[in-house]
């Protein structure tokens, strides 16, 4: 029976991939490599395969595929439980950048490195049949459980300052060039005295962070201060002020580990009268939302998180594929804006 001869009410037949070959005028080997390897294929029958799966509304029958491949062209994606910018960036970047390689994902909260923990995840995804997991690491106990999980099935970790292993592949921002290169823009400003208040001592980032702000500062022959403990919250930040004004040793300039502690350094900095930048410049990390529109706007470090997102998955697919696939950490850019300027005359 032909589709404009069915019965009242019965439903359209789904056209199938070798529909997609007569209307394009291709094999049905060709429509599949242009679905799963299109750079494979010509152009110009590339395009013809595209228009006809438009026209015809074609849809790719994922359980049929899996029986056949034995893949489910599912990814697990494990999360520490953050909503902060990073990690939620970091998630959703994975998240398109999977959909876009014909991947779905599914996501599995882990707040410890527990043994029951680690096992529950485990055996989530195995349940699942997923092909390969995405650990976003950024604190020390997550980055132990993904070590645990490597030994099962395919593991990237997206993190920082940490090396791949025979198991385990590794990818991220280079946090500490990040912090380097906002160092060196107060440096080539003029700074002579830059301190740095941290983010938490369990986070990756953060400590990547320290090592760049030293590194940057040791170069130019220029003394290493104590570092500030902060956090990430404004809080952290507005108190890590607080305390430079009481004791009064207010710096030429200040490096924040992140974006929100520079907001509550440079509320606290306001408060009492000191002004940014003619009396200490502010740098942050992160480049959340908003941060152009700080009063005054935040120089800070951009973070590429969907770039991350793309290599995470291209490197997870390299391993499920038994293909090597480059993962030096991806370099981040300092964004200067007016919160940052030549230090005050007689600063140190």
């Amino acid at each position: 029976m032909r589709s404009t001869d069915r019965k009242p009410g019965a439903r359209a037949q789904a056209p199938s991939m070798a529909d997609v070959a007569a209307v394009a005028g291709v094999s049905h080997q060709t429509v599949s490599r242009v679905l799963n390897a299109p750079k494979t294929v010509r152009p110009d029958t590339r395009e013809r395969v595209q228009s006809a799966i438009e026209q015809l509304g074609y849809r790719r029958n994922s359980s049929a595929r899996a029986l056949r491949t034995r893949r489910t062209r599912l990814i697990g994606v494990v999360n520490p439980g953050e909503a902060r910018f990073g990690p939620a960036n970091t998630t959703m970047a994975i998240e398109e950048a999977a959909r876009v390689a014909g991947y779905a994902t599914t996501l599995a909260v882990m707040r410890d490195s527990q043994a029951a923990t680690v096992e529950a995840a485990l055996e989530f995804f195995l349940g699942l049949g997923v092909d390969g997991i995405v650990v976003i690491a950024p604190v020390t106990q997550v980055a132990a459980a993904a070590n645990e999980l490597a030994g099962s099935l395919p593991v990237v970790m997206v993190t920082a300052g940490l090396r791949p292993t025979s198991k385990l592949r590794v990818v991220g921002v280079d946090q500490e060039l990040g912090a380097y290169r906002a160092t060196r823009h107060l440096i080539e400003l003029g700074h002579r005295e830059i301190i740095h208040v941290s983010g938490p001592n369990n986070w990756f980032d953060a400590r990547s962070r320290i090592v760049g702000w030293r590194r940057a500062l040791t170069e130019a022959g220029l003394e290493v201060p104590p570092i500030v403990p902060g956090g990430w919250d404004p809080v952290d930040g507005f108190a890590a002020a607080r305390g430079m004004i009481a004791d009064g040793r207010v710096p030429s300039s200040v490096f924040a580990a992140n974006d929100l502690l520079a907001l509550g350094m440079m509320r606290a900095f306001h408060a009492e009268g000191i002004r940014v930048p003619e009396d200490v410049s502010v740098v942050g990390f992160d480049d959340t939302e908003g941060a152009g529109y700080y009063e005054p706007p935040l120089t800070t470090v951009r973070q590429p998180f969907a770039a991350v997102g793309h290599r995470a998955i291209e490197v997870l697919l390299g391993v499920i594929e038994g293909e090597s696939v480059p993962s030096d950490p991806i370099a981040p850019e300092v964004v200067v804006r007016e919160s940052s300027g030549p230090p005050r005359e007689g600063a140190p």
